[in-house]
Formats: structure tokens, C-alpha cells, sequence
């Protein structure tokens, strides 16, 4: 049996009598009363005991089922026992339960109340109104049959270690991380969730705190790959003082649930290649590590590298593009001797690209941001296409040097 409370004192009253209730608004609340019969006497003692707590004005209901309870409540004062949950909704509104839309259409039919609603047939009323109308079908009849909605209390995945010793070496410290975040990874695995982001902040005595904060592209709630991630991190940005007492903390998210198609190719695993990106971060610095983002701009190489974007979300239809033709950058740029013959290129010499020029296209003169240092550019630029296949890009700025910017795929 559920007990529903509907009152000022709902949300005081539901934790005096069970450990566990669904506050379904500001007024109501609702529990299971099977484990208080015995000790009030059956129902209705527990519904007397209850309403003596919510005061004279409130509605306290007793049904088989969570909804039948909180209906009866709100629409009941005093105190109501249905062990036939169907036959005590019989007689209230149908507006009660119904939305705008579907009320219109049942009044057309002549459907006044729950009881009315109850008498329909399924497989009409699901012609007419899919699965909600099934829904308060069911509702009228007392036996949706849903479980009590109890929210979880917000848990704090954190843990800190007191050093007795200053430790100035990254292994060390490791050591002393990974037995912090295996006890959380324990607690998270138990929870049924995962962490997306690691907070780490390290005490340095009288130096500024060194903190860290990484964010993960994929939930992970496994203690090892987790470590390896910080690892690979601290390698690339370790304290610059010895540690007096270090700190984690883990940001719970849902864990990660992925159904693999049988004629989808092999892909490495997201946890394996995010801890393979991290060591690559390290050698090359975070700027140079991300996913090409396109620019609404006209200068040279107009993408941008987002490090923080997750490199396994889907894309979607919006952003999938399938390119006529791709311009595959050399960074830097191949610096190359061009010959030329009435005003064209005719021979080009770069490193790993050399050949006689069979067509070209240019000569196209591109400028902008001027009012810039750093990313102003003015440049010639030329298409050519070689004897021996390529098919590249040049350019010369101002007075200075040919380069070959890239090769068209």
C-alpha cells in the first residue's frame, strides 16, 4: 500500500514515517506504508497516525498504486482507504488527469469522468491517442503500476591524503593518487555512475597551489585508466614544489552504454584512445591536440583546433559534409624555388614536389585583418597542376619567399 499526504506539512510529515518518499510537488508527498501496518494496526491506522501529523485540513490516501494514491489525495480532505482504487476514482473529473487537447475530444464523446474514461476500449483509444492514452487509461483504472520516484541524495565523490613527508616526485605521488581513486572509483561503480571531469589540487607550503582540471570526453569509472590519464598529465604539467597534501575530486555523470552494430568496422576503444591523446598532449602541448574547427573567415588555414570537444560524439547531419575537394595543409609550409615563363609558373622545386607545370590558375591576391599583428596576412597565391600528378597550392608574400602551402587530395 502507498500512502499519499496533500498539505502544507506534506514534505514534514512523509520522513517521519518512511526513509524514502517521492515529493511529487511543493503539497504533496508520497510513501510506501506497507512496512507500518504492523505497527499501527493495518491501514488505517497508519492513515489515522499520518493525518494526525498533517493536520486537519490535509488529504491522506491509501492505494495499491502511487498514482491512485496521489489523485485521491489531492482531490479527497480527511482521510481515504481505497482498496479498490478503480471504484474510489469512478467519480472524479476527467480534466483531472486529462491534457487540453485529448479533454476536448473525450467530452465529444461524452466522457465525464475516470469512470467513464475506464470503460474504454484499449485498442480504440490507442488508435485515437497512442501511448499517452493508454497511459491515463490505465491511470483511471487504478493500476499504472509505476514505482515510487525517490530522488538520490547528490553524492561528493572527494578524498584528500595529509603527507608526512613532502614528496617532490611525480611516481610518488602516483602512488598516492591511485589508491584516492580507486577507493572513489569503488564508490561510483556501486553508485552506478562514472566521472566525466577530475579535479586535482596540490598544496605546495608556501608556493601557490599547483590544480589541475581535466576533463574527460566519455564517462570513466575505472580507477586504472584513470590514473594512466593524470599520469600522462602530470608528466606534462608536474608541481613546481614539493606536495604537502593533495586533493580529488570526480564530477559524477551517467555511465557510458554503447550497443555495437555487427558490420560497424573495429574502432579503438574511447577510454584506450583518450588516455593516448593525453600522452600525445604531453609531447606536443594541448593547443596542437584537438578536432578542425572551420572559421567564418578568408585568411590562410581558416580552422581552429577545439581541445575540449569530445572526439567520439556523433556528428550530426548538419555538420557532415562530404568535400569535392580537399587541401591537405603542410605545416609549416615547403619553401620551393618557382620558374617563370611570360608572367606563369612553369617549374616548381620543394622538397618532395617537383615537376613541370602543366596548367595553373592564378594569379589570386588575398588580404585581410590588417588592423592586426599577428594574424593579418597579404599574399599571391596560384593552383597548379604538375606533370608528375600533384596538384598543389603556392603562394609569395611581399617581398619575400615561394612556399607550397599544401596538395589538393
Amino acid at each position: 500500500m502507498f500512502i499519499c499526504v496533500h498539505g502544507k506539512r506534506a514534505a514534514q510529515v512523509a520522513p517521519e514515517f518512511a526513509p524514502a518518499w517521492e515529493e511529487t510537488d511543493a503539497e504533496t508527498a508520497v510513501f510506501d506504508a506497507s512496512p507500518l501496518g504492523k505497527l499501527y494496526g493495518g491501514a488505517q491506522g497508519v492513515a489515522r497516525a499520518v493525518a494526525a501529523r498533517a493536520g486537519s485540513a490535509a488529504g491522506v490516501a491509501l492505494a495499491h498504486d502511487v498514482d491512485a494514491a496521489i489523485l485521491l489525495a489531492r482531490n479527497t480532505t480527511g482521510i481515504l482507504v481505497a482498496l479498490d482504487a478503480a471504484k474510489a476514482l469512478a467519480p472524479l473529473p476527467v480534466e483531472s488527469i486529462a491534457p487540453p487537447a485529448m479533454l476536448t475530444v473525450l467530452e465529444m464523446w461524452g466522457i465525464r469522468t475516470l469512470g467513464d474514461l475506464a470503460r474504454l476500449p484499449e485498442p480504440g483509444l490507442a488508435a485515437r491517442f497512442g501511448d499517452e492514452g493508454l497511459r491515463l487509461l490505465r491511470l483511471a483504472q487504478g493500476r499504472l503500476g509505476r514505482p515510487l520516484l525517490v530522488p538520490r541524495a547528490e553524492s561528493l565523490y572527494e578524498d584528500h591524503a595529509d603527507l608526512e613527508h613532502p614528496i617532490a616526485e611525480v611516481e610518488p605521488l602516483l602512488f598516492v593518487l591511485n589508491g584516492l581513486l580507486t577507493g572513489l572509483c569503488t564508490r561510483m561503480k556501486a553508485d552506478g555512475v562514472a566521472t566525466g571531469e577530475i579535479g586535482l589540487r596540490f598544496l605546495l607550503g608556501q608556493a601557490p597551489d599547483h590544480q589541475r582540471h581535466l576533463r574527460l570526453p566519455i564517462p570513466i569509472a575505472d580507477a586504472r585508466l584513470l590514473i594512466k590519464i593524470v599520469h600522462a598529465d602530470l608528466e606534462a604539467h608536474p608541481p613546481q614544489a614539493a606536495v604537502h597534501r593533495l586533493e580529488v575530486k570526480l564530477a559524477s555523470v551517467p555511465p557510458r552504454r554503447a550497443q555495437h552494430g555487427l558490420f560497424e568496422p573495429p574502432v579503438p576503444e574511447p577510454a584506450k584512445l583518450e588516455l593516448t591523446l593525453g600522452r600525445i598532449r604531453g609531447w606536443v602541448g594541448e593547443e596542437n591536440v584537438g578536432l578542425a574547427q572551420l572559421l567564418d573567415t578568408h585568411r590562410p588555414e581558416p580552422f581552429t583546433l577545439a581541445p575540449h570537444q569530445s572526439p567520439h560524439a556523433a556528428a550530426t547531419p548538419e555538420t557532415v559534409r562530404t568535400p569535392r575537394l580537399a587541401l591537405r595543409y603542410f605545416r609549416p609550409a615547403l619553401r620551393a624555388r618557382v620558374a617563370f615563363e611570360n608572367g606563369r609558373p612553369k617549374r616548381l622545386d620543394a622538397p618532395g614536389l617537383r615537376g613541370r607545370v602543366l596548367a595553373s590558375a592564378g594569379p589570386w591576391r588575398t588580404s585581410g585583418q590588417w588592423w592586426t599583428t599577428r594574424e593579418s596576412w597579404d599574399r599571391e597565391e596560384w593552383d597548379l597542376s604538375l606533370d608528375n600528378g600533384a596538384i598543389c597550392r603556392i603562394y609569395r608574400a611581399p617581398n619575400e619567399d615561394w612556399f607550397v602551402e599544401g596538395a589538393y587530395d
